[in-house]
C-alpha cells in the first residue's frame, strides 16, 4: 500500500535494518491493546500472513472471511485485511481480555508494529513510527528479534517481491478495460491468497512459483 507522508512528522528520523537496534520494546503490552483496535482496512494481509492463519488455525481462506477477514480495494488491487468489530472497533481476533488469540501466527503489519517499512531503489528499510505506540519509556530491541520471524532473509526478499508486484499492478490497472480488471484481480485473489499452500513445502518456493506464473499470466495477456 503506498502512503505518502512526511517522515520527519512520524519517525525518529532514523532507518533501520534487521541487525539495528530501536526502541519498541513494550513490556509485553500488559494492559494496553489500542493498535488492536479501531484500525479500519488498514491491516492489509499477505500471501504469507494467510498462510500463517490458515496453516495454523488448520482453516481455509473462505472460512476466515467468514468472520475474522475483509475484502477491500487497495489501489485499484482486492486484498484481505483483518476485520474491525463491535463498539469498540477491536480486531477480530483480540479476546475479551484485550489479548491476541493469535499472537504467534499474527500477520506481518502487527509483527513490525510500531516500526513502518519505507520502500526506495526496489528495496526497503523500517523506520519508527513515534506517534502509534501508547507505551512510555520503551527499551531497545534487535529488529530482527522484535519482528520474530523465522528466515528473516526470505522474508524481507518475499515482502519486498510482493510489494513491487503490487505497486507494477496498480500502475497497470488504470490502463486496462474493467473486465480485465476484475479477471485479474480474481487471478490474484486465487493464486494467492484462496488456493492453499503445501504445509510440507517451502512456502517462499511456492509462492515464487505462483508468482512466476502470474507475471507470464497478467503482464503477457493483458
Amino acid at each position: 500500500m503506498e502512503r505518502n507522508m512526511d517522515m520527519s512528522e512520524v519517525s525518529d528520523g532514523k532507518l533501520y535494518g534487521v541487525n539495528d537496534m530501536v526502541k519498541v520494546g513494550c513490556d509485553d503490552c500488559k494492559g494496553c491493546s489500542a493498535c488492536c483496535r479501531g484500525m479500519g482496512n488498514s491491516i492489509v494481509l499477505d500471501p504469507y500472513d494467510v498462510y500463517r492463519l490458515t496453516t495454523g488455525l488448520n482453516c481455509r481462506f473462505e472460512d476466515l472471511l467468514m468472520d475474522k477477514l475483509d475484502l477491500n480495494v487497495v489501489d485499484g488491487i482486492i486484498l484481505p485485511n483483518l476485520k474491525m468489530s463491535g463498539k469498540d472497533e477491536r480486531c477480530a481476533f483480540l479476546n475479551e481480555e484485550g489479548r491476541c488469540t493469535i499472537h504467534t501466527i499474527r500477520p506481518g503489519i502487527c509483527r513490525i508494529f510500531p516500526l513502518g517499512r519505507i520502500y526506495e531503489n526496489d528495496s526497503f528499510q523500517y523506520f519508527l513510527q513515534v506517534h502509534e505506540c501508547k507505551k512510555q519509556n520503551r527499551t531497545k530491541v534487535k529488529v530482527k528479534k522484535w519482528i520474530d520471524t523465522q528466515d528473516i532473509v526470505k522474508n524481507e526478499a518475499f515482502i519486498n517481491r510482493w510489494h513491487y508486484f503490487l505497486k507494477g499492478m496498480s500502475e497497470k490497472m488504470p490502463t486496462l478495460p474493467e473486465d480485465s480488471v476484475k479477471q485479474i484481480n480474481m487471478y490474484i485473489l486465487n493464486a494467492f491468497f484462496v488456493t492453499l499452500y503445501e504445509n510440507r513445502r517451502d512456502f517462499y518456493e511456492q509462492f515464487e512459483e505462483r508468482m512466476k506464473a502470474a507475471e507470464e499470466n497478467i503482464f503477457i495477456n493483458f
